[in-house]
């Protein structure tokens, strides 16, 4: 039997979901390049990076070397340990549905 109380709350919402798997995939993103993937306004998707940091999930970087300032997100030890155990717990469900 599945408890599907294991689903990380944090992560299950689609957005969130969608954010830690492109940092999970290709680690660094930037804000702006995150923001086009996902085709997210700025205020919706710095509240869902909020929420993930907050969880410890995401960690920001800031480079104000250039001519312009450079936001960049990457997936924390505990945000990858978090989201592997998320896509177990589907993983898990998967087989109930397909065994063999």
């Amino acid at each position: 039997m599945i408890d599907f109380d294991q689903l990380d709350k944090t992560i299950h919402e689609k957005s969130r979901l969608s954010i830690m798997t492109l940092l999970a995939t290709r680690g660094e993103w930037a804000f702006q390049e995150l923001k086009a993937e996902l085709g997210m306004s700025d205020g919706n998707l710095i509240t869902h990076l909020r929420t993930l940091g907050t969880a410890g999930y995401v960690q920001e970087s800031r480079d104000d070397s250039g001519t312009r300032p450079r936001t960049t997100y990457t997936v924390t030890p505990a945000g990858t340990k978090a989201f592997k155990s998320y896509v177990d717990v589907l993983e898990a469900i998967v087989k109930t549905i397909n065994p063999g």
